[in-house]
């Protein structure tokens, strides 16, 4: 993916905690653009590079996105002393998100086909990802396409991970279940099953590969030596995850069946799996991706 470069700064988007900010660049394009210097660090990054190519390649729909180099002399321009510094700190290659024009907000109760709803909860289990709750779905529907957003919270495993012991960390992540009670989708009878044999016939080590090497080297971090070490744990934690879908498949299967746990008054109780991160972070009936090529800009 090739580079753009950002030309202006022109609103903070203040939803989310690491402030990203909305960004013309040269390309006449319009970007959300998250910041390398923001606190949730390079990392996060990664994760929206990887989760987005693994999600495209399963058919689900996300935002196009694009490296953005974000001069340093933009900084000094903006009046806001919070925005000027994380300009500063990110000066260089950050990462841009495709700005969609119009597009809604998925809310706390969407109505999804059973189909896409279980494809979209299988590839949050594979990654990990417990950041589309149903207080924060993380899906915007767009030209009446469900898009799915900021992946930044999934891949845990990089937080943490380290040279000692690695095989273990490896096999920890590889078998963990994924806590579905809080998932956006799980009361729309998410077919998990159908995802699951759809995902056999995903060429993984393709496109796992393929997702990895679309991570920029700027933001690899040398907790595993250096950036090519890194790469190569990314593969090889998410190969393991794949390896293992006869250990957590089931379970994802049994919890979806079980559904949303709900107090006695029939409010939704907020999960959180103990082997888990920190929790960090309109009713709309939505069928499958259509298979003709919708997207681009308007």
């Amino acid at each position: 993916m090739h580079p753009v470069r950002a030309t202006r700064y022109v609103t903070p988007l203040r939803e989310g905690g690491s402030l990203p900010g909305l960004m013309e660049a040269d390309d006449l394009g319009t970007y959300v653009v998250k910041f390398r210097g923001a606190g949730q660090g390079p990392r996060a990054l990664v994760a929206e590079v990887i989760c987005a190519v693994l999600a495209d390649g399963l058919g689900l729909a996300v935002p196009r996105w694009a490296p953005v180099e974000v001069p340093a002399e933009l900084a000094p321009g903006e009046p806001d002393e919070e925005v000027q510094a994380l300009l500063r700190a990110s000066a260089g290659l950050n990462l841009g998100i495709d700005f969609l024009p119009g597009a809604l907000d998925v809310g706390p109760m969407p109505a999804v086909d059973a189909g896409l709803a279980g494809r979209i909860v299988w590839f949050d289990a594979l990654v990990g990802n417990r950041d589309r709750s149903w207080r924060n779905p993380n899906m915007l529907l767009w030209h009446r396409q469900l898009h799915l957003i900021d992946h930044g919270a999934a891949l845990t495993f990089h937080h943490a991970w380290r040279p000692e012991g690695l095989e273990d960390q490896v096999a920890r992540s590889a078998a963990a279940p994924y806590a579905v009670a809080d998932h956006a989708l799980v009361e729309c009878a998410p077919d998990v099953v159908a995802a699951a044999s759809e995902a056999d016939r995903v060429d993984w080590e393709g496109l796992v590969d393929t997702a990895v090497q679309a991570v920029p080297h700027e933001w690899l971090d040398d907790a595993l030596g250096d950036g090519d070490a890194a790469r190569a744990g990314y593969r090889r934690f998410l190969l393991a995850r794949l390896a293992a879908r006869a250990v957590w498949e089931p379970a994802l299967v049994e919890a979806v069946a079980q559904g949303a746990a709900r107090d006695a008054q029939g409010h939704r109780v907020p999960q959180r799996s103990s082997s888990g991160p920190p929790d960090w972070l309109a009713e709309l009936r939505i069928g499958p991706r259509p298979r003709s090529d919708e997207g681009g800009r308007p």
